[in-house]
């Protein structure tokens, strides 16, 4: 089968506006892997951690990059009833077409938006991120922006994999396998919000597996950048996950308080 490869959009020229930096936060899934013993039976984006959910922690970040960011969006269940508690800014925008999975939450909260007056067009940029990635630092968003914003693709946050990999038949190693090229996928995905949203639509045309933004990318041929991004960005999935998060908000809070005169 021939590969599809979207047309990336080429940088504005000088007559066109510059291009837009938009993010669009998944939050559409219910994370029952997370679900902590004793604490109330909801999806983990709204669970709490230090006093506030993760939704919330994962929000502070894009809106301490103040201009940086034009507006933000958080794609959610059709019938989510916790988002309207939550006392959004203004400047972040409820996108209530999430879906069955996450490439189908991201394809249909960047139509939705894209089609908002004061939305983001196809030649701007989009920055998916996962609400449970809640650790990520503004640092590592302009890092990634820095890095990104230049080039013909676009790409992610990553980590070079520092354990060594085991491959598995019926619970015993089958494989040791080489894990110098191998990196660990995080979030926030920077591509341009036309060229990304066909990619996925076209690989899910496919059948193909998308578990992430930078994977539709690949079925389509395109090479994403790979930008070193932190250990402290892993992605809460597990009742255990809670606890080492909060040892990390604590360690920079107490940072914060030491430096200040």
């Amino acid at each position: 089968m021939p590969t599809f490869k979207p047309p990336i959009e080429p940088e504005p020229n000088a007559s066109e506006p510059e291009a837009g930096l938009f993010v669009l936060i998944a939050c559409a899934g219910v994370g029952s892997r997370a679900l902590q013993a004793g604490a109330p039976a909801l999806p983990k984006q709204y669970q709490r951690l230090c006093g506030q959910t993760l939704l919330a922690h994962t929000l502070q970040v894009f809106d301490a990059l103040g201009d940086l960011i034009r507006a933000v969006a958080v794609a959610v269940a059709p019938d989510d009833p916790y988002i309207d508690a939550l006392g959004l800014p203004a400047k972040v925008h409820v996108l209530r077409c999430g879906g069955a999975s996450r490439a189908d939450s991201v394809r249909q909260g960047l139509e939705h938006w894209r089609q908002k007056a004061g939305g983001p067009r196809a030649s701007d940029w989009v920055l998916v991120h996962d609400a449970a990635r809640c650790l990520l630092l503004p640092e590592q968003v302009r890092e990634l922006v820095a890095r990104c914003r230049h080039d013909a693709v676009g790409g992610l946050l990553a980590l070079p994999l520092p354990d060594t990999l085991k491959s598995e038949s019926g619970g015993r190693v089958a494989q040791t396998i080489e894990r110098s090229d191998k990196w660990l996928a995080q979030t926030p995905q920077m591509f341009r919000l036309g060229a990304l949203e066909q990619a996925i639509v076209q690989a899910q045309a496919q059948g193909l597996s998308i578990t992430d933004e930078a994977s539709a990318m690949e079925a389509s041929g395109h090479k994403p950048l790979l930008v070193p991004g932190s250990a402290h960005n892993f992605k809460i999935t597990y009742p255990s996950d809670f606890a080492l998060a909060q040892a990390v908000l604590q360690a920079r809070r107490a940072t914060t308080e030491e430096v200040r005169p």
